[in-house]
């Protein structure tokens, strides 16, 4: 029998994917400073944390659920499934921009650059990090979409030094920008990112001890 809930969290992953990658190739199409498609990208994040954040979590990113997947905040089943919709909602958006604008897009990833991976991967490190300050606090509505949206915004411009400062392996696709760097630069940074806040900002130790145990009579 067909789980109605999981097949609504998959489609919402990857209607989510698509919506992104449209908002942002319609900034890029039209200008190469990389503010608008930051913004862009972070006020449609942004909008799919309160939309679909809560059924979903509004990963949207298989870098963000690798991230999440690391420090526990998310099973290994789920984190598969919306890793598969992820990816076919970016394969789906490139066919779509295709055909909405009547001719294929351009490869805009050029030849792999450890520069490029470097680049991919600080910008979701911030991302990353934002995130997992906003999960372990345990932000709700505006606040967390604010906090999610606003530091992919800033991960972005930080990554748009030396890359095309995607961030996200499933809109690299959509873009037609992929390439190993655009692949493994932001699951690295992700990663990172957030088992580096968790390492810091939470107390991992105390949340690993046991129950005292009761003395006996």
């Amino acid at each position: 029998m067909v789980d109605k809930q999981k097949v609504a969290m998959a489609v919402a992953e990857a209607f989510g994917v698509m919506i992104l990658v449209t908002a942002v190739y319609a900034m890029v199409a039209r200008t190469s400073f990389p503010l608008f498609a930051a913004i862009a990208a972070g006020l449609v994040v942004g909008g799919l944390v309160l939309s679909i954040g809560p059924k979903t979590g509004a990963n949207v990113n298989p870098a963000i659920t690798v991230g999440l997947w690391t420090i526990k905040k998310i099973e290994t089943a789920k984190a598969v499934m919306y890793i598969i919709a992820q990816l076919l909602g970016g394969v789906a958006a490139l066919y779509l921009i295709k055909y909405l604008v009547g001719q294929p897009l351009e490869n805009i990833s050029g030849k792999f650059d450890w520069k490029v991976l470097l680049s991919e991967g600080i910008g979701a490190l911030v991302f990353g990090f934002g995130v997992a300050s906003a999960v372990y606090q345990k932000y709700e509505g505006g606040k967390l979409a604010f906090a999610v949206g606003g530091s992919l915004t800033v991960g972005i411009l930080v990554a748009s030094l030396a890359s095309n400062a995607i961030l996200n392996p499933a809109v690299a696709i959509g873009l037609n920008s992929w390439n190993w760097a655009y692949a493994v630069g932001p699951v690295l940074g992700s990663v990172v990112g957030m088992n580096l806040y968790m390492l810091l900002f939470t107390d991992v130790a105390t949340a690993k001890k046991k129950a005292p145990a009761k003395k006996k009579k």
